[in-house]
């Protein structure tokens, strides 16, 4: 990726970090709780977490999912190249839709400690600590990011004679022209279903 391109996306992420706004039903103070706290016994606390989903299990009465813990941002995002920090399972009252809340979207989840449940990973039981949400933010898919390749003789390129009637110009290379970079924005999910009472 050329300099101007990196120099683009960091002036791009600078305005938007200045502008990070949390999401409304996400806002509030929560004290920092790690999982491995959690696991150990720590009751009745309030917590935000996010990550990735991992599985989506609607219930009896509830829904619950089980999430790969990641970092979240000043927005409140799980960050999308973050570490992972283990894993926890969320269940809030009602259906969601498991082709909605589909495995590898990011979802943030606000609610108080509730114990662990055990649940396999394989052959291995591994120990979740449980959230019992009263929030389920499910964040749009992220825009498509792609890079077209270097091509000075394509359309639109600085050797195009139709572009630039003066041929290639100064400088040649993507380190003088570098690549487009173009934004594939993606649908936005339809809104979940209302829980279902009783």
């Amino acid at each position: 990726m050329s300099r101007r391109v990196l120099f683009l996306s960091a002036v791009g992420a600078l305005a938007l970090g200045g502008c990070a706004t949390i999401p409304q039903p996400l806002q509030g103070n929560y004290p920092p709780v790690s999982l491995d706290a959690a696991r150990s016994g720590t009751a009745s606390a309030r917590v935000r977490w996010g990550g990735k989903i991992i599985e989506t299990q609607p219930r009896e009465q509830q829904t619950c999912f089980f999430v790969l813990a990641e970092p979240l941002d000043s927005q409140a995002r799980p960050e999308s190249d973050g570490d992972s920090l283990g894993r926890f399972v969320a269940c809030k009252q009602g259906f969601y839709d498991p082709e909605v809340f589909a495995k590898g979207r990011e979802l943030t989840v606000t609610g108080t400690l509730d114990g662990t449940l055990q649940h396999k990973i394989g052959e291995f039981d591994y120990t979740y600590p449980k959230v019992e949400a009263d929030n389920v933010y499910l964040w749009p898919r992220r825009p498509l990011y792609v890079q077209r390749p270097y091509d000075p003789w394509g359309p639109w390129g600085p050797c195009d004679p139709f572009w630039s009637p003066w041929g290639c110009g100064w400088g040649y290379g993507p380190w003088s022209y570098p690549p487009r970079v173009i934004v594939v924005p993606r649908q936005p999910p339809p809104p979940p279903p209302p829980p279902k009472k009783g």
